[in-house]
């Protein structure tokens, strides 16, 4: 939570300590010790803009009604020197307390103070965090849940940025193992396939066009040079060659849809090193693994699992778990985060217990492992769903969607609903100038706001420093609700990062652009009453300040016209 908050909540939770020893001075109260209790915003601000449960805390220490404890309370509390006008008891014992205007003018204060800093706390105390998202198959180009990984992944790594965690983020190349043999099988046949038509695709080659173009640019570069050669030395050379163009081409059309890592981590790095041996005999030396026929098996159901995995095939070659345990334990071990947060699709749901048990094994707490599992997303045009480009007539990839809709667009869409959450990603909503597109919505009242301080400037009219007694006059219910919008920005973004849901943070953006919709309809900013005109250009700057700073940590633009 803000300073501000906390400092409120800390100085309210003081002035009931002392009520209540006033009311033991006075006899009203029995002298015994008070159990801790809570103070809360209430999610209805009818309630009052804070809540204590004190009364209901102490009932079975002071053995008396909560009702009665927090009339008490109420009679010897003295909101004298606080940001607090008033306090009333609510239903069984409830203290519910009222802010004063100059709790709502301290907000504003606050968020001109902090400018671009608002929204940022130290509550992750510097703590390190890597973030993997993404790690699409380098064989081929990325598809549309790549798309939504990616900007999930991307906008939850400033979330945690922004509530103070030290954040690395990080694409896991998976550069070996089944889809490597693969991709490399692809190629060979379609090299082959340029100089004798009658080679067939081998079962369950990858068939996409990239497959086909990187042969005939290999064949451009090398002519028929690699037909006569062992299919080994073929295959390694024609991986060497399109491998690395793809994953430029990865590392390119990220950087486009403005993510740039940390890291590109190689899988075959930990095959290189020995890391994959020296994990598979770690656990045999931990006494979990067994034979059976022919594979080596880890009893991963000793550690939670639902049943036992592979490690080592009968053919004598490791599953893909084995590197990505090796990779998790140098993120964790090896590399010292404090924590790893995977971003991963739908279809992973049973590998987050099998890694889990695997650290565990490995004498790891595994509760530093968070995995966030993300729904599929579907793509509508005309309310009915797609899988065609329509200029292509082939599968939509995190390239084609961008040509289609803009960057700002696809960040923010993909990040409206909960990771968990299927989504109708609307391509004609996406590109519409209007104030149904939400992100349109938003950065129309970011550009609103600076045309009005302009016009504000062209009328002569220069935003000055106001007084608190100013400031107090923003008392009108649009700004009210406006303002404790407002201070509520750092306790979303905390909240967003506990649950690593970063879609918090747009449906807490669209709403402050709706209640300054709301407020500039109902109000006039540049009226004839210059001290109130400065007080609204004032609290027009402090949204406008605090929405350009939340699209900045998503990484979308801020507009200042439209």
């Amino acid at each position: 939570m803000s300073l501000l908050v906390k400092q409120t909540q800390a100085a309210l939770r003081e002035k009931i300590i002392e009520a209540l020893g006033r009311a033991v001075a006075n006899g009203e109260l029995p002298c015994e010790p008070l159990p801790d209790f809570n103070i809360e915003k209430p999610a209805n601000s009818a309630n009052g803009d804070f809540s204590a449960n004190t009364a209901l805390a102490g009932a079975k220490a002071f053995k008396k009604a909560p009702k009665i404890i927090a009339e008490c309370i109420v009679k010897n509390i003295d909101l004298k020197g606080t940001l607090f006008e008033r306090v009333e008891v609510a239903g069984p014992g409830f203290l519910n307390f009222y802010l004063s205007r100059r709790y709502y003018t301290e907000i504003l204060k606050d968020v001109a103070a902090k400018g671009d800093q608002y929204g940022k706390s130290d509550f992750g105390k510097g703590k390190r965090i890597v973030v993997e998202f993404v790690s699409a198959n380098p064989t081929g180009p990325m598809h549309i849940g790549n798309a939504r990984g990616g900007a999930i992944g991307d906008c939850l790594s400033s979330v945690l940025e922004y509530a103070g965690y030290e954040v690395h983020r990080e694409f896991y190349v998976n550069d070996a193992g089944n889809q490597i043999e693969k991709f490399a099988s692809s190629l060979e046949a379609r090299y082959l396939q340029l100089f004798d038509g009658s080679v067939e695709m081998p079962e369950g080659a990858y068939l996409g066009p990239d497959i086909t173009e990187h042969a005939k640019a290999f064949a451009q570069e090398h002519g028929d040079s690699y037909v006569h050669v062992p299919s080994e030395e073929r295959r390694k050379a024609l991986v060497d060659y399109a491998l690395p163009k793809n994953i430029d081409g990865l590392e390119r059309d990220l950087l486009q849809y403005r993510i740039k890592y940390d890291l590109w981590f190689r899988e075959s790095t930990l095959h290189a090193d020995g890391s994959v041996q020296k994990f598979i005999n770690k656990l045999k030396d931990a006494g979990v693994t067994y034979e059976q026929d022919g594979a080596l098996w880890f009893r991963a159901s000793d550690f939670g699992n639902d049943k036992d995995i592979v490690l080592i095939r009968s053919n004598g070659l490791p599953t893909y778990i084995v590197p990505d345990i090796a990779y998790h334990y140098n993120k964790l071990v090896t590399r010292g985060f404090d924590r790893a947060v995977d971003v991963l699709g739908a279809d992973h749901h049973g590998y987050v217990p099998r890694m889990k048990a695997a650290l565990t094994a490995l004498g790891i707490d595994a509760s530093r492992l968070d995995c966030v599992i993300m729904q599929m997303v579907n793509l509508v045009r005309d309310g009915e769903a797609i899988k065609l480009s329509k200029r292509s007539g082939k599968a939509i990839t995190l390239t084609t969607l961008l040509d289609e809709v803009p960057v700002d667009a696809a960040r923010f869409f993909f990040n409206l609903r909960e990771p968990d959450s299927h989504f109708d990603f609307d391509l004609d909503l996406a590109v519409r100038e209007t104030s149904q597109n939400p992100v349109y919505y938003v950065q129309y009242a970011h550009a609103r706001i600076c045309s009005i301080l302009k016009k504000a400037q062209a009328e002569g009219v220069i935003p000055r420093d106001v007084t608190d007694e100013e400031l107090d006059r923003l008392d009108s219910d649009e700004e009210t609700e406006l303002i404790r919008h407002l201070s509520a920005l750092t306790d979303e973004i905390i909240a967003a990062a506990n649950s690593y849901n970063p879609a918090k943070i747009t449906h807490y953006v669209i709403e402050l652009a709706t209640l300054f919709h709301k407020f500039y309809n109902a109000k006039r900013v540049m009226v004839e009453d210059e001290s109130l005109m400065q007080a609204r250009l004032f609290l027009c700057t402090a949204v406008k300040n605090t929405i350009r700073n939340i699209l900045t940590m998503l990484k979308i633009s801020a507009p200042e016209s439209m």
